[in-house]
């Protein structure tokens, strides 16, 4: 459990996340209150990391749903091993065959098999999915729902019984409790309006671009050796690509990317054609590396 808002900043920093007192705060209070977080923002800013570097500063399981169109209950909350149940069925066929002896028609048959159910529908042939596996935890984990703005609008209803109560109807069973409530931690990168519902029962976090200094720390922490000039060059070219109307705007994850390659190419400096040669490893699409190399001169000066 965090003790106070400064220890959240230091655990995550020693994951080598470097947050702001905001992103700190609402971690904080998420984990106290025992309140999911909805951390919206553009793609590339650390929303999904969060996630990761908190539940190991937490010393919790990580379990990651990555939300896309067409994700259902059975692939999120769990599914009949059937399989399993039908070697089940092979081996016992002994014993049923003598259940079923001496019934005078089928529908006595079927009554009987039918008391059988909790041997064939019990949780030994279930197979948990990320969701149910969160609520069955034997220790507290965090659970991050990844991209939620990607599902449809009919799963992100069946979402809110999950956040509201921490459990889930069976039909063939009974109503599973969490054991311990899950910290969780949505993400969203605003592809489609989010409901009011959904918005209500989690606090709010906007994770946007890092300023200048932000992101030259980020770069000096993970990528170790980089010369400081080059680094700083780097994050003022990206933030100067930022600043054009491009399809897919670098996120902080390609600025890594690229300071990474221009240390393996023994870089001490951005230059104009280094920038030009490097472009398709900041931006991911033709016409976004032709707008930069139209603006090349002033992303790569200074």
């Amino acid at each position: 459990m965090f003790q106070s808002i400064e220890e959240v900043r230091r655990l995550l920093a020693e994951q080598k996340y470097i947050c702001s007192k905001e992103i700190a705060t609402v971690v904080f209070l998420a984990e106290r209150l025992e309140k999911p977080v909805l951390v919206e923002g553009p793609a590339g800013v650390g929303k999904t990391d969060l996630g990761k570097v908190t539940a190991a500063a937490l010393g919790r399981e990580f379990i990651r749903l990555q939300c896309y169109e067409g994700l259902d209950e059975s692939k999120s909350l769990y599914e009949w091993e059937y399989a399993k149940q039908l070697l089940y069925t092979q081996i016992l066929k002994d014993v049923l065959a003598e259940e079923l002896s001496g019934a005078r028609d089928l529908a006595e048959a079927v009554e009987r098999v039918a008391r059988q159910d909790e041997v064939f529908f019990s949780q030994k042939f279930i197979v948990p999915r990320p969701l149910l596996r969160a609520i069955l935890s034997e220790k507290p984990a965090l659970l991050l729902i990844d991209e939620v703005d990607k599902s449809d609008p009919e799963f992100e209803a069946f979402l809110l019984e999950i956040l509201s109560d921490f459990q889930v109807s069976i039909p063939e069973l009974k109503t599973l409790k969490a054991r311990h409530i899950p910290m969780v931690i949505l993400t969203s990168n605003n592809s489609r309006e989010l409901s009011d519902a959904l918005k209500r029962r989690c606090l709010h976090l906007y994770i946007d671009f890092p300023s200048f200094e932000q992101e030259l720390e980020i770069v000096r922490l993970k990528v170790p050796g980089i010369a400081e000039r080059l680094a700083a060059q780097v994050v003022e070219a990206v933030h100067r690509l930022r600043k054009l109307d491009l399809k897919k705007v670098p996120g902080i994850s390609e600025t890594l990317d690229w300071a990474r390659a221009l240390v393996v190419l023994n870089a001490e400096t951005l230059d104009p054609g280094l920038v030009r040669d490097t472009l398709n490893i900041v931006l991911k699409y033709e016409k976004d590396i032709q707008k930069a190399r139209d603006n090349l001169h002033h992303i790569a000066a200074g």
